[in-house]
């Protein structure tokens, strides 16, 4: 039973949170996922990991967070909204998904969450531990659940009641026990299917995961190959990334703009038309998402996407 003045450290770390600029934050105990391994490897197994394979490998460090902090107690959940409605104009222009308008977020995130970790060392003397943003074996997912943010949707991505899903998690894996939030054990998605029905590639499977060798993200962004010529008609003009599945979520409905001045587009990228992306040059390319998501995709995969979506309206 945690105490009164053990209570008090997890609502400081939260107040932190909040302070630093995070939406969400939760903390849950650290232990092994054990009922996510079979997933794991039945998902590996059936070759939905396209050419990811790292995806495949480590999976004891991915269930159990004692492998990336040596005597793991507890794990701390962020969530950072970075919805917006402010997109790109013009029509048959190549599209870009909502995450990659501003800053990379690997950045953003990893920046608060430091804050967050050394302020935690202030008020816990002698605890260690690790900031987490798609950087490591974790299962983000999983353990925002545990930490009660939300649920995993039918598209796989995390909804929270208030927010929505147009958010990025961080974790910090810490060494030292704190009170807990409950887990979020609840599935509001209901009997709607509109992610799995409206997906153009139709990469969601039944389970809540993805097949990601269909997947319009996985093919714009992850894939050093070129997507499939049968892919074209079905990418709707998406050249990195695809916000399909969580736009037709009515969990959206009522998302709200973000307030990080880092996520938003340059006004030259939300003005450019579709000869403006054809002719694109590189030193444009590095200057408009130099810092970007969009900058490790590389300019000539960046472009071999673009030719291959805008030739599909020709």
């Amino acid at each position: 039973m945690a105490n009164p003045a053990e209570k008090n450290l997890s609502e400081l770390i939260r107040e932190k949170a909040f302070n630093t600029g995070f939406d969400l934050c939760g903390i849950a105990a650290a232990r092994v996922l054990t009922e996510r391994e079979q997933i794991i490897k039945d998902w590996c197994m059936a070759g939905m990991n396209g050419n990811m394979n790292y995806l495949c490998r480590n999976t004891e460090k991915r269930i159990n967070p004692d492998f990336l902090v040596p005597g793991a107690k507890s794990v701390i959940v962020t969530g950072l909204n970075y919805f917006t409605e402010n997109k790109q104009e013009g029509e048959n222009i190549p599209v870009l998904s909502r995450y990659a308008y501003g800053k990379n977020y690997h950045d953003v995130v990893t920046e608060k969450l430091e804050i967050l970790l050394n302020y935690i060392k202030v008020i816990l003397p002698g605890s260690s531990g690790r900031p987490f943003v798609d950087s490591a074996p974790i299962l983000e997912k999983a353990w925002a659940m545990e930490a009660g943010l939300g649920w995993q949707g039918r598209h796989s991505i995390l909804i929270n009641n208030t927010l929505g899903s147009f958010f990025f998690l961080g974790v910090i894996v810490l060494d030292t026990e704190l009170p807990l939030d409950q887990p979020f054990t609840e599935d509001l998605c209901g009997a709607c299917r509109l992610c799995i029905d409206s997906c153009p590639t139709h990469a969601i499977n039944e389970n809540r995961t993805i097949n990601a060798s269909k997947c319009i993200s996985y093919q714009t962004i992850e894939n050093k190959e070129p997507a499939p010529d049968d892919m074209g008609p079905m990418m709707e003009g998406r050249v990195f990334g695809c916000d399909k599945c969580q736009e037709v979520c009515p969990w959206n409905k009522k998302a709200k703009q973000h307030t990080m001045p880092q996520f938003e587009m340059k006004e030259e990228v939300r003005l450019m038309t579709a000869d403006d992306w054809k002719n694109l040059t590189p030193e444009q390319f590095n200057i408009l998402f130099k810092g970007t998501a969009i900058e490790r995709r590389t300019y000539e995969r960046f472009m071999r996407n673009v030719t291959f979506v805008t030739k599909q309206e020709q």
